[in-house]
């Protein structure tokens, strides 16, 4: 059984590659540390992208303070196959999704908290959103999904986004599936 701890995962953004996701956290708390007083949000959201040989999977993660900019990472899983049926795809990004999530533990949580905790006051604010690349349009194909994959997201205690609204999924973990 793997340790919890997260690190085992690997992440990686422009400055860094093969981060721990407890280098990962560390530079979560440094962030928020950075700005107390912002209004954060913690967004986790997956995206996939079908190849010739092989799907892959990104899973973002975005620390961001309204305003004040933001700090982001990605994790890439490949799976060595086409995976051409819209539901296992969907529900592969979500259980990505899920798996990075239940790393920020009550615990870790906690800790991220109490860094706005005393600036409540002045206006500071903390929140975990999921961003799922799915939209509930007419003409979206993954609609049907909408219900199933925004239950699973509050599931375990994230604010569900889908499209538009779910840019870490459908725009900044996009970019790297190409």
């Amino acid at each position: 059984m793997e340790n919890d701890s997260g690190n085992h995962y690997h992440f990686q953004n422009l400055q860094e590659s093969d981060m721990t996701f407890n280098q990962v956290f560390d530079h979560i708390v440094t962030f928020m540390r950075s700005q107390p007083t912002g209004n954060h949000r913690l967004i986790v959201g997956t995206d996939s992208q079908v190849h010739p040989q092989k799907t892959i999977f990104i899973t973002g993660i975005v620390i961001r303070n309204k305003g004040s900019g933001l700090w982001a990472c990605i994790r890439k899983v490949i799976v060595p196959r086409k995976m051409l049926h819209l539901h296992e795809r969907m529900s592969h990004e979500m259980s990505l999704s899920e798996e990075i999530v239940s790393l920020f533990t009550e615990e870790r949580k906690k800790q991220l908290i109490n860094i706005v905790l005393p600036h409540i006051y002045q206006g500071a604010s903390f929140k975990m959103e999921g961003h799922i690349d799915i939209g509930a349009g007419p003409k979206n194909k993954t609609r049907t999904f909408v219900k199933e994959m925004i239950k699973r997201m509050e599931a375990i205690g994230v604010e569900p986004k889908i499209k538009p609204d779910a840019f870490v999924a459908s725009s900044y973990a996009n970019r790297y599936t190409k």
